[in-house]
């Protein structure tokens, strides 16, 4: 069996009264993309605040690669391995993709100690932020600005600033909201290619790239996940076709 990267284990979170999640579990192994898919206010983008470490739980335990990060701030969860996206493009505009990289992987390798050395000369921030841009098939942008790129670039861009941390799980908001057609397929081609070696939670509400790219689905409505399984399985839910997909959505 594939080795369980992340976990997240009766997951509750409260704003005053609200409640935003309610004790949802659920496990993502590496070579899997698992999306969570729901209305507006189900809890989706509160589910990846609470793993990512944005925002703790109001109960419940966050376990990646095996450890408990549940008390872990977000920038130290990130360094033990995790990499997240955002619903809006958070890029560096004025930086070139290289460089925005690079940044991004500058913070894989601290060295306090090199303060007299330029940090856009570590060779090792540099091969991180190459190899990032190859996987993301962003080779031929490396000199351009970060800010000119075209809507969908930028958020292979977005999904590369991760990779150049070295991540082994992955929570994509969103990775395809704006995108025309060809510009989802370059995406759904790059996810298929991430997953052989990462794990990937995707939050999306196109649900033709969703039930395409994902090996596991789960429904989430008023906080609470109402089916989990198989994309074929969800499809022919009733009570996720009564709450989500509609009567009329079938395979």
């Amino acid at each position: 069996m594939a080795e369980t990267l992340l976990a997240g284990r009766g997951l509750t979170h409260r704003f005053g009264g609200l409640v935003a999640v309610h004790g949802l579990s659920l496990e993502i192994a590496q070579g899997e993309v698992h999306a969570m898919i729901g209305t507006n206010g189900a809890g989706k983008s509160t589910l990846i605040n609470i793993l990512s470490g944005e925002i703790r739980a109001t109960s419940g335990t966050v376990e990646l690669l095996g450890r408990d990060v549940s008390h872990l701030s977000q920038p130290r969860r990130a360094l033990a391995g995790l990499g997240r996206t955002y619903q809006r493009s958070t890029i560096f505009p004025q930086l070139t993709v290289l460089e925005s990289c690079r940044l991004a992987a500058q913070a894989r390798l601290q060295r306090p100690w090199a303060i007299w050395s330029a940090a856009r000369g570590c060779a090792f921030s540099i091969a991180c932020a190459r190899e990032a841009l190859e996987r993301a098939g962003l080779e031929a942008e490396a000199g351009a600005l970060a800010g000119q790129l075209a809507h969908g670039k930028k958020r292979q861009l977005e999904i590369a600033l991760c990779l150049a941390t070295r991540p082994r799980v992955l929570l994509l908001d969103e990775p395809m909201s704006g995108m025309g057609a060809e510009e989802t397929e370059r995406m759904l081609a790059l996810l298929a290619e991430l997953k052989s070696d990462h794990a990937i939670l995707l939050v999306e509400h196109d649900m033709d790239a969703v039930f395409r790219i994902a090996d596991r689905v789960t429904v989430m409505v008023d906080g609470a996940a109402i089916a989990s399984g198989v994309p074929e399985n969800i499809r022919a839910n009733p009570d996720v076709q009564r709450a989500y997909l509609g009567h009329g959505h079938r395979a």
